[in-house]
């Protein structure tokens, strides 16, 4: 990045951590295929199998790896390759489970975006829209009936938009196989007690293009053929999966910084006039959208890239187009409050400073905003 631009997108992609860069560079200058039968390739085998066993260790993982080209296309083989019953999910996902479950069953989102309701016992069971009541595999609303064997209730451990949390470990699942997107929890939160899970690099500080499905059983997906035990065709990046293996190892917990950071910014834009999306919800403190009542998300970007600072509106993979937020809509936003949000994100190296500087430029936009819609 720019030595005079603050960059605050990591929800997008953080920048590559010095050990991933090294560990890639290293591996780019001495590999070879790892399916090759010569010493070479059983060498490149062996690294392999060694990143697989540190990457399950980093994460805290006792079942399978599948390495990908990135958390969507885990998502994509988990999703629909798996075998048995219908998905359910939720309209909060990322694009990447929307375009692979259209016509799933969707369950109801609050408006402080949990998909998850409080339930007696401290458990939490998915809250159903009107749509998905009937359609919904019994186990999952509480009904006695027989179950369909096989259900996949697909969740995202932290939403890409808004930071919140779903408490995945406190489901009432009743044996339903859960899948969660953590490619914004994986590396920064403990992995949820999930059966897949899809992970990507870049978003902890690894190389773009290379993921992982994390499965307990392989039994659960349908197998393609190819490398990775049969289950994910074409020769594994090598050097991105050493990378990747690197971020996770050199990683430090620096979320009790980034929990002051966003408290000091969530307080100077309520103070300044500000909302804040999901206020009160469980958020990654690393992840936070704000609206400014009177000026437009794309009219914020721009005055914010002008005064050298990278915020988005929203995911990375749609923000491009600038459309409406389904996130928001999904939790009972309006059009027009929905497209005056954007996204703040931290990384390891933001500090005190970048928040005053952000707050800066931030309140003096929403003086002009306020007072143009107070004329």
């Amino acid at each position: 990045m720019a030595a005079d631009r603050l960059y605050l997108d990591h929800a997008a992609t953080t920048p590559m951590l010095p050990a991933a860069r090294d560990a890639m560079m290293e591996a780019m200058a001495n590999w070879a295929n790892p399916s090759s039968p010569h010493a070479d390739g059983r060498a490149a085998r062996a690294r392999l199998e060694d990143a697989r066993r540190r990457i399950a260790a980093a994460l805290g993982w006792s079942g399978h790896v599948i390495f990908t080209s990135g958390a969507s296309e885990a998502i994509a083989i988990g999703l629909l390759r798996a075998k048995g019953g219908r998905i359910v999910t939720s309209p909060v996902e990322h694009d990447a489970v929307l375009r692979v479950t259209k016509g799933a069953a969707r369950l109801a989102v609050a408006s402080d975006g949990l998909a998850l309701s409080s339930r007696e016992g401290g458990n939490l069971s998915p809250a159903l829209s009107s749509n998905a009541a009937q359609e919904m595999d019994p186990r999952l609303r509480g009904d006695d009936d027989q179950a369909e064997v096989g259900t996949l209730l697909a969740i995202q451990h932290v939403n890409n938009e808004t930071g919140v949390i779903q408490p995945l470990d406190r489901i009432d699942r009743d044996g339903a196989i859960l899948f969660a997107d953590c490619a914004q929890s994986a590396g920064k939160l403990p992995l949820p007690d999930a059966d897949m899970i899809a992970i990507s690099a870049h978003k902890f500080g690894g190389p773009p293009g290379i993921g992982a499905l994390l499965i307990r059983d392989l039994a659960l997906i349908e197998p393609s053929g190819g490398q990775e035990q049969g289950y994910r065709a074409g020769t594994e990046n090598l050097p991105a999966i050493l990378a990747m293996v690197a971020a996770l190892e050199a990683r430090e917990d620096w979320l009790p910084r980034a929990t002051a950071l966003r408290a000091r910014l969530d307080a100077g834009i309520e103070a300044a006039g500000g909302i804040i999306v999901a206020r009160d919800a469980p958020r990654l403190p690393v992840i936070a959208s704000y609206r400014m009542p009177g000026l437009s998300a794309r009219a914020q970007l721009i005055q914010f890239d002008l005064a050298g600072i990278s915020v988005s509106a929203g995911s990375a993979c749609s923000s491009g187009s600038l459309k409406t937020s389904h996130v928001l809509g999904a939790m009972g936003w309006d059009e027009d409050a929905a497209a005056e949000v954007v996204r703040v994100s931290f990384g390891p190296q933001t500090c005190d400073s970048d928040m005053d500087r952000f707050l800066a430029i931030w309140k003096s936009m929403a003086a002009k905003a306020f007072g143009r819609a107070s004329q």
